[in-house]
């Protein structure tokens, strides 16, 4: 991954124009204006901990409507494909295409390292604990996914400034959702920052 790309709290959030389910444009400042927004980018379709992940906010997905926030789920698949994934393992989730990774660099999200996709060994005991619990098993990239884009999670408020970027250190380092939704120390994820110089 590219840290120099990556971006920091209070950064302007990357307006990109991705793609509906429907195969339509979807800008992003449109789902972020009326409320804070957390935005989740995925890896590929047979990626166990992107499943495990997806679960967890779909779990949390009431409790972030209950605290007024919104979420989208990106992925680099095609429309098609995304929608197809989404209605199976999201329904009702906003899900967005970006098959050509345009979102994905804006956010600073590259191809990992094999240490980051593959060798870690939090990533062969999260395979191993997935296959145990859940029948998640490590699977092939569908065609046209890159099984070494890494993922992240942005939370961004209604002035377009990101407020949490998470960018995982290896692919089976997710954000805890509490922090998502509490932020730390009861975050107010709507709450402009204000810089106040020192005196």
């Amino acid at each position: 991954m590219r840290q120099q790309n990556q971006l920091k709290f209070n950064d302007p959030a990357p307006d990109v124009k991705l793609l509906g389910m429907d195969g339509g444009p979807v800008q992003l400042s449109s789902l972020w204006m009326e409320k804070p927004l957390v935005l989740s980018f995925t890896r590929h379709f047979g990626c166990p901990q992107c499943k495990e992940m997806l679960d967890q906010l779909i779990e949390a997905h009431q409790s972030m409507l209950d605290r007024g926030l919104g979420m989208a789920i990106v992925s680099h698949a095609s429309a098609e494909a995304t929608k197809q994934f989404c209605d199976q393992r999201a329904p009702g989730i906003t899900c967005l295409a970006d098959p050509d990774r345009a979102a994905y660099h804006a956010y600073g999200l590259y191809q990992g390292t094999f240490w980051q996709t593959l060798l870690s060994p939090r990533i062969w005991a999260s395979n191993r604990r997935l296959a145990q619990t859940k029948g998640y098993k490590p699977e092939l990239p569908p065609p046209g996914q890159d099984a070494y884009q890494m993922s992240g999670v942005f939370i961004i408020g209604t002035d377009g400034r990101i407020r949490l970027p998470y960018y995982y250190e290896d692919i089976a380092d997710h954000p805890p959702v509490d922090l998502i939704l509490h932020g730390i120390m009861g975050s107010n994820w709507d709450k402009p920052y204000d810089a106040k110089p020192l005196a």
